[in-house]
């Protein structure tokens, strides 16, 4: 029996994996969920891994953003890249 394309890769990102992000950037939930585009208890369920007792998966989306903020990359325009200190600067 072949093993599908979800069998050979990874599920993702864990709750555990997803918190450690957070934390390594020294972000708070809420900072996370700007960064991120979402709501703040959207984080929080990432983080539980579950909503309302189903699990909640990480979409691939969110994983992606979580890596490129990690990069230093704030923003994306399919041309080019928006370092997260200009990104920041312009905010203020």
């Amino acid at each position: 029996m072949a093993e599908s394309k979800s069998d050979t890769h990874s599920k993702g990102m864990t709750p555990q994996q997803f918190r450690h992000w957070r934390r390594q950037l020294g972000l708070k939930q809420k900072d996370a969920a700007d960064r991120l585009g979402l709501k703040k208890r959207m984080i929080q369920y990432y983080e539980k891994g579950n909503r309302d007792g189903r699990p909640v998966e990480i979409p691939k989306s969110i994983r992606l953003a979580c890596y490129a903020l990690s990069e230093g990359i704030g923003d994306f325009d399919g041309q080019s890249t928006t370092p997260l200190s200009l990104e920041t600067a312009e905010a203020e």
